[in-house]
């Protein structure tokens, strides 16, 4: 899982740097608004790892 836990820490930052760019994130909310970034790409891997394994 360590692998995946870092690639949805890559890519969650990623969106976080993004939002930035576009001023939608600043450091004052900054703490508040990445781990729902976080969470969101991990339950969405998972939900493609879960629909890829019932297709099998």
């Amino acid at each position: 899982m360590e692998k995946l836990e870092k690639e949805v820490l890559q890519v969650s930052k990623e969106i976080a740097v993004k939002f930035i760019e576009t001023q939608r994130i600043s450091p004052a909310n900054f703490a508040e608004i990445f781990p729902n970034i976080y969470k969101v790409v991990l339950e969405t891997v998972l939900a493609g790892q879960q629909s890829i394994e019932n297709h099998k």
